[in-house]
């Protein structure tokens, strides 16, 4: 098998890894030679082996593009230039001659001290050089001196007044001012990318359409002063729910006509500033706007996505695209303005949070992949990988794999577009915000895909140009001023967290995994700082849920795996785990006298955030529902229909929550603490109800 792991390798395969527990894992030759064909590289022959190398080889030589670090000497490619003159033409517009120099490790330029995007031309070819800043914008960049804190909310989640069904840009700029009120420098939001507006049963954030557009849902359009009311659609209509439970099925139809009111009534002023924007977007943006004009055309006869539309539209620049554009321009024109004014809104939400103080504001939600029958998918699909889809193996956060139905972009189509797509990605990410999470940033160096139709052990790690896109990464962040946040949580690869840090990629260390060898809880002071530190994460148990243990109500209801052996053991593990955490909490002052009984959350509640905001990472960053001491998670990974996942609302509005008593001390608290004043458990931990 020696040449089919020599391919395997040379497209960027593991055979062999390590598991989240250090256990050595090979992935299967069947394995191999299926997510080969899907990277368009047969292995089923030794002569199939020879032609994939032949053209693995071939594309490589093909690629024309590099990155380094400012001040650093730029090696370039093999098979590009040749010792001489060059020109180098700076991203400025600026032209400079280079002279490409010859020593033992092959051809270089001198360093480059101006970071972006040049490119280098010597006798009709040209490269496209990235230098990049040595590292990303930092926490210290922004608040110099200080340790943040901030919550992190599910947008829909969140009420607003008007608005009773979901939430929305308006009320996000509306929780950025309440939690500015009590201190807070951040706020965390979940993905708010371009979903398939006319497909109610798609709300999920992970799963968008596009992460180049943003959900149009979220557009408020009281502000240009055309409130839900005036639409016809106000009260119960407009979201179609007022109870614990977002109803998804009638509450996006009925966004969507107080969104189509608001077009029809839109004024010269916006349509103006609606025509800046399209110009402004161009291709890309109407190519998305028409593929929403289609989704809602097809998905009325059942095709969920464009692989299901006739073929004559899957070419987004062919005769019956243009011709169907042409005849529904109306339509397209709601799509462009729907995009204008979510993206005005998301605009003034972050302009409200920093107005408000906030010395960071939002801090945006980038999935891991994308639905592969988006809007994506039809019109850049050369960019993505095609027949895989994402997940990860077995680890603690899923015990039985995760095969997650997404694509993401293929690591030879980065090079050979020069990383576009992912430079669009990050740009529209962060236009809006103050720092952006790059969810499973793992997927930085490597992504578990797994054959279209396989399961989630049937997958293979495929590498991607790391090095590449943290240089990307840090450009684009200095350039926006955004801190980085990197999910590196489940099977993390050797070194790859000390590769993240010296980029100053903020990682995310979550209390319940932060412990020592025996499984005793680690110290505050002992977190690293340079770091998030949480309470937990969307996918996890809120701190009341976990106290409780409602999520091992939840795993033996809906027969979950777990690595205990029965409900029973998981439960004993639970009161163990129980008397370790708070004894932690009293080693460090976080929390004082008896440990409450497991019914008691709110005092557990009090006291983890406490120990959070005592940590010595530079930011904290908690969950909305451990701000509240709710019991239950906004999402429960593996499941679809057996949990309420990406459902749940607040239980009033933010303003109204926050005011309580018991929040309200446990924020001071939280804040104090942050600043570096805490003050004693027993002061703030007994404030009355919430």
């Amino acid at each position: 098998m020696t040449h089919l792991y020599e391919l395997a390798r040379a497209a960027g395969l593991q055979i062999d890894w390590q598991d989240a527990v250090g256990a050595p894992q090979r992935v299967g030759d069947d394995a191999l030679r299926k997510v080969l064909a899907a990277l368009d590289l047969p292995a089923g022959s030794d002569a199939e082996i020879e032609d994939s190398r032949e053209r693995l080889h071939a594309a490589q030589r093909d690629i024309r593009f590099v990155s380094a670090d400012i001040g650093e000497r730029i090696g370039l490619p093999h098979g590009f230039g040749a010792p001489g003159e060059a020109e180098l033409r700076l991203e400025s517009g600026e032209t400079v001659p280079v002279r490409i120099d010859q020593d033992e490790g092959g051809l270089s330029i001198l360093p480059v001290d101006v970071p972006g995007y040049h490119d280098l031309a010597q006798g009709g070819g040209e490269l496209r050089i990235a230098v990049a800043p040595r590292r990303c914008f930092s926490v210290a960049d922004a608040a110099a001196g200080r340790k943040l804190w901030g919550p992190a909310v599910q947008v829909p989640s969140l009420r607003h007044a008007g608005h009773p069904g979901f939430g929305d840009f308006g009320a996000l700029a509306e929780a950025a001012r309440s939690f500015a009120a009590h201190g807070a420098d951040v706020l965390a939001i979940s993905p708010t990318h371009a979903l398939f507006p006319a497909d109610p049963g798609r709300f999920s954030p992970y799963s968008p359409s596009s992460r180049s557009f943003l959900n149009i849902l979220f557009g408020d359009p009281a502000l240009i002063g055309h409130p839900p009311e005036a639409s016809g659609a106000s009260g119960g209509t407009i979201g179609g729910s007022t109870g614990e439970f977002i109803d998804w099925e009638h509450a996006i139809p009925a966004r969507l006509q107080a969104l189509r009111a608001t077009f029809a009534a839109r004024s010269d002023q916006v349509r103006s500033a609606v025509a800046a924007f399209r110009a402004r977007g161009g291709q890309a943006l109407e190519q998305h706007a028409v593929f929403d004009a289609l989704h809602a055309r097809f998905f009325a006869e059942g095709a969920g996505g464009w692989q299901q539309w006739p073929s004559a539209y899957h070419d987004p620049e062919g005769a019956a695209v243009a011709e169907f554009a042409g005849r529904h321009s109306e339509e397209v024109d709601f799509y462009v303005f729907a995009q204008w004014l979510a993206t005005a809104s998301l605009e003034a939400a972050q302009k409200a949070a920093t107005d408000a103080g906030m010395a960071v504001g939002l801090v945006s939600d980038l999935a891991v992949g994308m639905d592969p029958g988006g809007s994506h998918g039809w019109s850049r699909r050369d960019e993505l990988l095609t027949g895989l889809s994402v997940g990860a193996p077995p680890d603690v956060l899923g015990p039985d794999g995760q095969n997650w139905g997404l694509t993401s972009f293929s690591p030879m189509a980065l090079k050979r577009t020069c990383f576009e797509g992912f430079i669009a990605t990050l740009r529209a990410g962060l236009s809006h915000a103050g720092g952006i999470r790059i969810d499973h940033a793992l997927g930085l160096n490597r992504l578990w895909v797994v054959p279209q139709g396989g399961t989630a052990d049937e997958g293979a790690y495929l590498h991607f140009p790391l090095e590449d896109m943290l240089r990307i990464l840090a450009i684009e962040s200095v350039r926006a001023r955004a801190v980085v946040i990197g999910e590196d949580l489940g099977t993390i690869p050797p070194g790859l967290r000390d590769r993240l840090e010296a980029r100053e990629v903020l990682g995310m260390r979550i209390l319940w995994f932060e412990r020592e060898w025996d499984g005793s809880f680690i110290a505050p002071e002992r977190w690293q700082r340079q770091a998030t530190a949480m309470t937990g994460t969307h996918d996890l148990p809120t701190v009341a849920g976990w106290w409780r243990g409602r999520d091992i109500d939840w795993t033996w209801r809906l027969g979950r795996s777990s690595r205990a052996e029965n409900e029973a053991a998981d439960r004993e593990a639970r009161a163990h785990d129980r008397a370790r955490i708070w004894q932690a909490f009293e080693a460090a002052g976080s929390a004082t006298g008896p440990q409450p009984g497991p019914d008691d959350t709110d005092t557990f509640a009090d006291a983890a955030l406490a120990h959070v905001g005592a940590t010595a990472c530079e930011l904290a960053i908690v969950p909305m529902e451990d701000v509240l001491g709710l019991v239950e998670q906004p999402n429960l990974p593996g499941t679809i229909d057996e949990h309420p996942n990406w459902r749940r609302r607040m239980p009033g509005t933010t303003d109204a929550l926050l005011a309580g008593p018991r929040v309200a001390a446990r924020l001071a608290r939280l804040d104090r603490s942050r600043r570096g004043d805490p003050v004693s458990a027993q002061a703030n931990g007994e404030a009355g109800g919430s």
